[in-house]
């Protein structure tokens, strides 16, 4: 299936029309100017670079193309759901009519044909529109198979339904390069490893949400998988790895530091919760520091907006009860205030440090 890389292609056409924008400000102001066969060398040279990479990886070369690239995004998304939605209302009108062979059939047969005919669209669609949306059916088939197969057979429900759930959408979204399936079989994957815990500390595997620790380990492992497994054939791949890590790391925290009943750790309730504040302070500020390192935007928003939640959870606690409300507001605003002086002292740094 498609494997090229579009990150790269998109690269590289912002690249040349980064240059066309800077060769044109340098002939204006007179600093540089290329005579007539080295101009029409240079664009004859870019027109052909530009067209290949809108052949081969569905580049898009204009504003408004890309406008219409957004567009047709969203209606694939909508269009993939309600294919889906539909088929699902479609069994489950229909299903009981059906004798159980012609069930067990229709459920093998549903995902399979899909995922054939999603590997067909692939081949001759090289924007894979169309393919990402047979995927989505395809991925909804699956989940439906693996449900009714279960009902139909009176199995008991399992944590390992979310495995196969994952492992499926792990592999149309690397086939296909979809975001969003990878992001849904990461929650699989964060969901299965929490109701498993669950499982083993001698609980019912849907009592997965019973003690947020189980998420830490697993959270921090798919966080520093991209660093560790490349993820560059994969336009926003390591993104999704890092900012679902996060949130679901700063969640289980957050509920940790003001619900210190559900640790496993055997200290009070308020030791706990103490402890798990400075986790979260501490983590988050260590993740804006990383991301601002690494370049890593949407990491460090992430880190910016949990900091803060984890800031103004304490503010509240301190001070609501006690302070006028105008002053307590005054305060966050002031807070505020002073991490704009120091982020915009930190970006004046990075700034100076790539002028120079």
């Amino acid at each position: 299936m498609h494997s090229d890389n579009r990150a790269v292609a998109e690269g590289r056409k912002e690249q040349i029309l980064a240059f066309r924008r800077e060769l044109q400000q340098l002939e204006q102001q007179g600093v540089l100017q290329l005579d007539t066969e080295q101009a029409q060398s240079v664009a004859s040279f870019h027109n052909l670079t530009l067209k290949s990479l809108s052949e081969q990886h569905d580049v898009d070369l204009s504003h408004s193309a890309r406008q219409l690239s957004l567009g047709m995004q969203v209606v694939s998304f909508l269009g993939a759901w309600a294919l889906a939605a539909s088929v699902f209302f479609f069994f489950y009108q229909y299903w009981g009519y059906l004798p159980t062979l012609a069930q067990v059939s229709v459920l093998v047969a549903a995902p399979l044909l899909t995922l054939l005919i999603t590997y067909w669209i692939a081949r001759i669609d090289t924007a894979l529109y169309f393919a990402k949306l047979t995927a989505l059916i395809s991925f909804a088939c699956f989940v439906i198979d693996v449900s009714l197969l279960g009902t139909l057979f009176n199995l008991p429900a399992s944590s390992l339904a979310l495995a196969l759930f994952s492992a499926y959408a792990a592999l149309l979204a690397y086939a296909l390069n979809i975001k969003l399936l990878l992001a849904v079989a990461l929650l699989c994957v964060f969901a299965f490893i929490g109701a498993q815990t669950a499982t083993w500390s001698g609980g019912y595997w849907l009592s997965l949400g019973d003690h947020p620790e189980n998420f830490l380990l697993p959270t921090c492992v798919m966080f520093w998988l991209p660093s560790v497994i490349s993820q560059v054939r994969y336009s926003g791949f390591a993104n999704i790895y890092r900012v679902l890590s996060l949130v679901g790391f700063f969640v289980a925290v957050l509920v940790l530091s003001n619900w210190g009943q559900s640790s496993y750790l055997s200290a009070s309730s308020a030791m706990v919760e103490g402890l798990y504040q400075v986790v979260g302070f501490g983590v988050s500020g260590a993740v804006i520091w990383l991301a601002i390192r690494n370049g890593w935007q949407a990491v460090m928003a992430t880190g910016n907006v949990f900091f803060a939640l984890f800031l103004f959870t304490k503010f509240f606690d301190w001070w609501w009860d006690w302070l006028p409300k105008s002053i307590f507001f005054l305060l966050i605003g002031l807070t505020a205030v002073l991490a704009l002086v120091v982020f915009s002292r930190l970006r004046r740094t990075a700034q100076q440090e790539v002028a120079l």
